[in-house]
Formats: C-alpha cells, sequence, structure tokens
C-alpha cells in the first residue's frame, strides 16, 4: 500500500498552481488529501481535482495544521511570510518564487542536476526560475564531462511566465492591432503583441534585469560551479507558452557536436530535435503541454575553437514550474527523506 501525503497548494488559482494540480493528477502522485489555498479574492471558488470539486480556502497561519508537503506559487510576498510559518507546523515547502533562491541554507533544487542538495532543507526548497531550470537541464550533462568556463545566454520568455493578465493583455493586444486600433499596455511597459522587450524585472544598478541576474547567481549555485562566467540577456516575445534559449557556451576543452548530441540523447529529462536538413528543431509551440527540455541547433562556436552554439525550449509553466516542483518531492518521496504524518489533524 502506497503512502499517501496531505499537500497544500499556495496560489492554487494562478496559471502555475491550476498546473500543479494537473501535474499532481497526471503522475498520480500519492496524496491523502489536498488543500486548494489562494487570495481572500479567490476563496469559494471551485476547482477540479481528480474528478471532484474542492473549493478553494484563504491562506491563514492555520492553513498548514497536518500538511506534510506544501506547494507555493504566491509571489515571493506571499512565500517569504507563509513558508516559515508553514515550515513550523511540520510541512516541507517546495517554494516557486524568488523569495528563498539565494539564500543560502536554502536548497536551490533541479533534481535531473542537484537531488543531493534537497537533503540540506530546513523546511524549504527553493524551485528556480523557469529559464535557469531548462538551461542546467540541458548544460548540466556536458558540464559533469567537459567543464563549463562560460556561458552567454539570450532568452526568448513567453508571457505566462509573468501570469494569466499577461496572456489575457496579449490575446486582446493582438485583436487590436490586427483590427487597426490603437493598443493601451497595462501588465508590461509597452505592447507586446508583434513586439519584443528586451526587460524583464526590474533593471538593476549594473544595467542587467532581475531576470538576467537570476539566471547568472542561480546557475551557479545548482550546478555548484562558483566560478562559470555568465552573461545574459533576457527578452519577453508575443509567445503564449514556452520559453526559448540560445546559448553560447565555452569549455574547458574543445567538444565536438556529436559528443554533445550523444552525451544529451542518455541525459535525464532531455529531447533531442535537431536536423537542419528537415528544419527540425525545438519551437515553443509544439513545446507546450510536454515535460521535457528540448534541445537543437547544436553546433561548433565559429567564433570558439572550445565552444558550442545551441538552441533550448521548455514548456515555462510545466518543467519551468510546476512540474519541477513536483519532481523535487517526488525526489523526497523516492529517497524516503519525507513521511506522511500519521493523519490529518
Amino acid at each position: 500500500m502506497m503512502k499517501g501525503y496531505n499537500v497544500a497548494i499556495v496560489g492554487a488559482t494562478g496559471l502555475v498552481g491550476q498546473e500543479f494540480i494537473k501535474v499532481l493528477e497526471q503522475r498520480n502522485f500519492p496524496t491523502t488529501s489536498i488543500q486548494l489555498l489562494a487570495s481572500e479574492r479567490s476563496v469559494g471558488k471551485k476547482l477540479f481535482v481528480t474528478h471532484r470539486e474542492i473549493e478553494v480556502k484563504e491562506t491563514t497561519a492555520e492553513s498548514f495544521k497536518g500538511i506534510d508537503i506544501a506547494l507555493f506559487s504566491a509571489g515571493a510576498e506571499i512565500s517569504r511570510y507563509f513558508s516559515p510559518i508553514a515550515a513550523q507546523s511540520g510541512a516541507v515547502v517546495v517554494d516557486n518564487s524568488s523569495a528563498f533562491r539565494t539564500v543560502d541554507t536554502v536548497p536551490l533544487v533541479v533534481p535531473e542536476v542537484n537531488p543531493e542538495d534537497i537533503k540540506r532543507h530546513k523546511g524549504i526548497i527553493a524551485n528556480p526560475n523557469c529559464s535557469t531550470i531548462q538551461m542546467v537541464v540541458a548544460l548540466y550533462p556536458l558540464h559533469k564531462v567537459n567543464p563549463i568556463k562560460r556561458i552567454v545566454a539570450a532568452t526568448y520568455q513567453a508571457v505566462s511566465g509573468t501570469g494569466s493578465a499577461a496572456v489575457d493583455e496579449l490575446t486582446a493586444q493582438a485583436k487590436q492591432v490586427l483590427d487597426g486600433q490603437t493598443t493601451i499596455p497595462h501588465v508590461y511597459p509597452h505592447q507586446i503583441a508583434f513586439n519584443v522587450l528586451p526587460e524583464i524585472d526590474v533593471f538593476l544598478d549594473n544595467g542587467y534585469t532581475k531576470e538576467e541576474w537570476k539566471l547568472v547567481e542561480e546557475t551557479r549555485k545548482i550546478m555548484h560551479a562558483e566560478d562559470i562566467a555568465i552573461s545574459a540577456t533576457c527578452v519577453r516575445v508575443p509567445v503564449f507558452t514556452g520559453h526559448s534559449i540560445a546559448v553560447n557556451i565555452e569549455f574547458s576543452q574543445p567538444m565536438s557536436p556529436e559528443e554533445a548530441r550523444r552525451i544529451l540523447a542518455q541525459a535525464p529529462g532531455v529531447k533531442i530535435m535537431d536536423d537542419p536538413v528537415i528544419s527540425l528543431y525545438p519551437q515553443p509551440w509544439s513545446a507546450a503541454g510536454t515535460d521535457e527540455v528540448f534541445i537543437g541547433r547544436i553546433r561548433r562556436d565559429a567564433s570558439r575553437p572550445d565552444g558550442l552554439v545551441m538552441w533550448i525550449v521548455a514548456d515555462n509553466l510545466r518543467k519551468g514550474a510546476a512540474l519541477n516542483t513536483v519532481q523535487i518531492a517526488e525526489e523526497m518521496i523516492k529517497r524516503e527523506w519525507i513521511h506522511p504524518s500519521r493523519a490529518k489533524k
């Protein structure tokens, strides 16, 4: 008989929260009960979970009594406040916000890369940024064989990474533009329909955006490679779901595209789509709704003898968020680093 866990989803009505529900169902996650939690304005909404309706409740300090695993995706402010409360109540928190990612005592985990780090948790585990996750899943198998010295990345990030208001804004603006109307942006500083914006999150004093700096710091932390030189430009594109990254990698020794393909073909969570003859390469449209990190356009970096260039695509709501969070919980269960409470109090 498989043990069941009492699970709470914080931010259950958001895009990632709803994806949590889907992923838990699809993977037959061993739940005894599921609590759906959100802000006051979502209270009373009903969501279907494994063919039955569950009512959304307000997140309070009392919400986590008897909870074994709390999956958070309600923004950094909510996470900073409620995650320690949930952990003190005996739950293990897997947090999808940026609140704890750079905190030294909080493991930042991608199960295909650093599952052992989970064991160090003190009640809270951080889920990395969506574009960081897909990049490290693709690069870590190569790094293990031939240490990476430098990464230059340009991301092409979907609007669903911002949330449902951004998805609605892209839909509305696209219609307005096609109808010859003027658009008024609300979610982004400029029109996103038929446009690209090289601004994700706020600008820092060093000229980079916070999103770009997350990619730098999180990659080093997850891969345990403080000395990798990393530079990134993060761009919002008018795509609903699926982040793409063009990445230049400089290795310690030259590596052929053939060797990279061979290593990646055996790597967990990776799928190679790479045949230029038939225009086969990853695209966000076809990656949406899937779990793998897709890699294509693997070629030599013409500017560096020890470099490769590749194109990496994944569903930012799944592997970039909900799926990775659930995989962390599954890893804890598999390794018996968590046990269900006897009964829900």
